[in-house]
């Protein structure tokens, strides 16, 4: 199922579980080729496998066309359409971020989040240098050409890409507003150095645990240990 902000693919079973991949991927790479998906029907839940903009099958999302509380709301209401007014949801990096937005619209029962960062690199990127890199231009910015290049990975539409970044730019994350107020776990890679500060969520989010896994920023999401810390926490 496509809407104008995300592309869907429902695994049947009870109190589906909404998964939201990261940049640079997209929800079969992240959730069904791992096992996640086997993993969350393995002990009686199905899945809600997120595209966002630019990303697999996701749509296309042109620059200004959204914010992050629009990308929250719409996945929020993937829940309620789902038939409960409150599921479980489980991000990681990007998605992790959006799920924090989705915390926020109440439709979240338990929250699962990998690899967060608690410095924001999307409210700090140049999103114009950004779009001129994508177009050719090289960047002045290492932060620019390091997120050019991601977006040069096959499979994505780079331009769709930039109107996502775009979207969480325009709403800079800011981890002591709209805090959780539900059960919620952190994992990060004990490689991974972008959240070497999930310490800092953790003590911001009342009543979180945060639990190291193995790997770096782009391996943790597919460790044994991630998906087994994170299906156990929404089966509890």
């Amino acid at each position: 199922m496509t809407t104008p902000l995300l592309t869907t693919r429902i695994h049947p079973g009870p109190d589906p579980v909404l998964l939201i991949h990261g940049l640079a991927s997209n929800g079969t790479a992240e959730w069904e080729r791992t096992g996640f998906v086997a993993a969350l029907a393995a002990v009686g839940r199905g899945a809600i496998v997120v595209d966002l903009p630019g990303h697999g099958a996701g749509p296309a999302l042109a620059r200004g066309a959204a914010t992050t509380s629009d990308l929250g709301a719409a996945l929020g209401d993937l829940i309620a359409e789902s038939g409960q007014e409150q599921g479980d949801v489980i991000g990681y990096s990007m998605g992790a971020r959006l799920a924090w937005a989705v915390a926020g619209t109440g439709r979240v029962r338990r929250l699962v989040l990998g690899a967060l960062s608690p410095m924001d690199p999307f409210g700090a990127l140049d999103v114009d240098a950004l779009q001129k890199a994508v177009g050719g231009a090289a960047p002045s910015d290492p932060m620019v050409g390091m997120f050019a290049q991601m977006l040069r990975t096959p499979g994505l539409d780079a331009a769709a890409v930039v109107g996502l970044i775009d979207a969480l730019h325009a709403e800079p994350f800011d981890f002591h507003e709209d805090v959780p107020a539900v059960p919620t776990l952190f994992l990060a890679g004990v490689d991974d150095q972008m959240s070497q500060g999930a310490e800092r969520l953790a003590d911001a989010v009342p009543g979180s645990q945060l639990v190291r896994v193995p790997g770096d920023h782009f391996a943790a999401v597919a460790s044994p240990e991630f998906r087994d810390q994170a299906v156990a926490f929404v089966a509890a």
